[in-house]
């Protein structure tokens, strides 16, 4: 008796693995690392904890504020260096823990810490520093709104946005060398051009292929039974 091959049946895929790998996913996109992280995490291996590992740098960095040492040169590099240490090994993990979901917040108030105590300590101004982190917050809220919608933002905008990682190298750097107020402005207004237009024209072209979308099923609903049966037909006759 000859049997018909079957087709292989295809893997049902587990909710509960698809529900971490989403998970990891978010969180990871929260973190906003940059090309620097990117580059070496698959060379540190399994890596730091992630919420004790950067909870210590939050601490570290207050520490250090609350102690005055940080007043000009190169020490001001050490929150930077601090950071890298500390918080730069945690990319490699999967951050599936129970309390890893407190690392992006985590890290971020850390990141907006640094550069307002390295900008003070600096004599940058102060409006120029609530901008930048006005433009970094921003940013953090828009993939935050994105993701929640199953709307992932290209890769290349965190690796453009140079990370949380970069921008403090940056900054530490602009603060030891008293050049501090020059490279915030550039850096500022790049981050803004860079986030707002690819913001908007995301949602723009998001809100063009949902509009586009219900204009066809608009259009299918209204038509008649007749222009239905008749456009069906004549497609089977094509085929």
């Amino acid at each position: 008796m000859i049997t018909q091959p079957q087709a292989a049946a295809t893997p049902t895929p587990d909710p509960d693995e698809e529900r971490r790998r989403i998970q990891t996913a978010r969180l990871l996109a929260y973190r906003d690392d940059g090309p620097l992280v990117h580059a070496l995490a698959g060379r540190i291996g399994k890596g730091l904890p992630p919420v004790p590992a950067t909870l210590v740098a939050l601490l570290a960095v207050i520490g250090l504020t609350v102690s005055g040492v940080l007043d000009s040169g190169p020490i001001l590099l050490l929150p930077v260096a601090i950071m890298l240490v500390l918080v730069l090994p945690t990319a490699p993990r999967d951050h599936l823990g129970r309390f890893d979901w407190l690392t992006p917040p985590l890290l971020r108030g850390t990141e907006f810490l640094t550069i307002i105590v390295l900008g003070l300590a600096a004599g940058a101004p102060k409006w120029l520093l609530f901008v930048l982190v006005y433009v970094v917050g921003y940013h953090t809220y828009d993939t935050v709104y994105r993701t929640r919608q199953s709307i992932w933002p290209p890769a290349w905008v965190f690796h453009a946005g140079l990370g949380w990682e970069l921008r403090l190298v940056i900054i530490g750097a602009g603060a030891a060398l008293d050049v501090l107020t020059p490279v915030l402005a550039l850096l500022t207004a790049y981050l803004f051009v860079l986030f707002a237009i690819e913001s908007v024209t995301s949602w723009v072209r998001l809100d063009k292929a949902s509009a586009q979308a219900g204009a066809d099923a608009e259009q299918d609903l209204e038509a008649s039974p007749e222009d239905a049966l008749e456009q069906a037909t004549g497609e089977a006759e094509k085929g």
